[in-house]
This record gives structure tokens, sequence and C-alpha cells, in this order.
């Protein structure tokens, strides 16, 4: 159990790290202000707009960091300060989000199957490592027999949520590349902003590739207890 807490310790590290320094990339930028005069929620109903998506609603929701698409309402959900602020950082989650609309009208396959994924993954994430340790606890005291496969089952469901982190990469680059693109070809933003607004959506990417490094580590670990513990 020591090598895993030193593997969670250092992932947590590098996390903290990533995460710290999106904060400090998204206050530089809400310092940048558009010379267009834009708030957020104008960004993104012009951005669907010129994606011809004229059912989905941009919307203010409570909190900072919040921002999010939900495809089940069709709502661009831009956090108060994304929603109200004219500046770069603002600018680039708003088009971020609409990023996740167009993806979704387009059927954006990476999309769907992370959309597929979240009912299984809201079930078994949270328990997933629990199932693997009460089946390792089973084998050491019984040896193989059930505990083995309570163990691969949990492994199973930490598989899923594994699988969830790495498909929501290439959704989030993606989302990320097509709002720089309308952002950068509509002359939305000037080249300082876009730079700001670039160098944001990159930091903000790399907390999800921290997360899926992490999830996969975590699943490795699990791994090779359970079946180097079924070898002994």
């Amino acid at each position: 159990m020591i090598g895993y807490y030193i593997l969670i310790g250092a992932i947590a590290l590098v996390s903290w790290l990533v995460s710290n320094t999106l904060k400090r990339k998204f206050e530089k930028y809400s310092k940048v202000h558009l010379r267009n005069g834009m708030s957020g929620k104008e960004i993104a109903e012009k951005m669907l707009s010129d994606h011809g998506i004229y059912d989905v609603e941009v919307i203010s929701t409570p909190g900072r960091l919040t921002d999010h698409y939900n495809p089940k309402n069709k709502t661009v959900n831009l956090s108060e300060a994304v929603y109200n602020q004219r500046n770069a950082a603002a600018a680039a989650v708003a088009a971020h989000e609409c990023g996740h609309a167009v993806q979704h009208a387009k059927a954006y396959e990476w999309l769907t199957m992370r959309s597929a994924l979240v009912p299984v993954v809201s079930v078994t994430s949270g328990m997933s490592q629990w199932v693997v340790i009460g089946g390792l606890v089973l084998m050491a005291a019984s040896g193989m027999g059930i505990g083995f496969y309570v163990a691969v089952a949990g492994l199973v469901m930490m598989g899923f949520a594994t699988l969830f982190s790495f498909i929501t990469l290439p959704v989030e680059y993606d989302a990320s590349n097509r709002a720089l693109a309308w952002l950068k070809n509509r002359n939305m933003v000037s080249p300082e902003e876009y730079k700001g607004s670039e160098d944001a959506l990159r930091w903000a990417a790399r907390t999800y590739l921290v997360a899926a490094i992490g999830a996969l580590a975590s699943l490795l670990y699990w791994a090779l207890q359970v079946f180097g513990g079924s070898r002994d």
C-alpha cells in the first residue's frame, strides 16, 4: 500500500501544480479585455449562430470553473464570471463549451462514445477501488476463490473509468481546436487576445491529461496487486 500512496501523492502533486498554473493563467488573461467588447454569453451565441446551431441555449450557472455543455437539454452553461465578462479568458471558455455543442450537432464520434459511458461510470467509479480492496481482503483470508473474481470485477469497473478519462482527451482537445479556429478565422480576437485564449485552453486540457494518466496508473497498480497476489 505504501507504493500506492506514493503514486497517488505524486499524481496529486502534479495535478495541483497544473491546476494552480491554470488558475494563474485565467487570472492573467481575465485582464486582457476584448477589443470587440463582447461578453462570454455574446461570444457563445455568435459561435453557435455561425455554425448554424439555433436549438442550444446559453445560460449562466453559479460557481467558478463550472462551465460545461449539457447535451441532454442542449444548454451551454457558463459560470457567472465567464457569462458576463469581456476578456480573453471568458472568450476562450465560452468558445470551448460551444465547441462541444458543435461536436454534438455533428455527432462527433468521441463525444458519442463518452456520452454512452456516462451512465456506467457514474455508477461504478465511486465503488471500484473498494470492490478491488474487498476482493484482495477475501483473497488474503481464503486464497483465490470468490475473492479473486470480486477483485477482477472491481478492476473492470475501474477500467471503465480509465477508458472514460482517455476518451475525454480527444473530446476536450477537439473542442478547444474548434474554438480557437473559430476565434481566429472570424477575427473575433486580436493576436494578443488569441494568444491568451490559446494558452488558457492548452492548460485546461492538461488537467484532463493528468487525470487520465492518474486513472491509468491507479488501474495498473491495483491490477498488479490482484494478479500478483493470485500467483502466490
